[in-house]
């Protein structure tokens, strides 16, 4: 058995001249969309979803650190872990 919660929040709002529109303060807070947050648009069943995009995770700070665990533990390359691990 399957239970589904579904909040909906209706509030009215026109489009100004420039195609702006104004989200509410407390979807604002809610959501954590202050200036400069990046939205995403999406075309679901006839309807327009905004949602925030989400955070990129830069990696690069994190290319190599393993190396030297990887060269004790006797391997060359992440691959051979990999593999180990799951039992290949």
């Amino acid at each position: 058995m399957y239970l589904y919660a579904i909040q909906v929040i209706l509030e009215n709002m026109k489009i100004g001249e420039r195609g702006q529109v104004t989200i509410p303060k407390d979807l604002r807070e809610r959501f954590g969309l202050k200036p400069e947050t990046e939205v995403e648009f999406q075309v679901v069943n006839n309807s327009i979803l905004l949602r925030k995009k989400p955070r990129k995770l830069n990696l690069t700070r994190w290319k190599g650190q393993c190396r030297k665990s990887f060269k004790e533990l006797g391997y060359t390359r992440v691959d051979e872990f990999i593999e180990d691990v799951r039992g290949r």
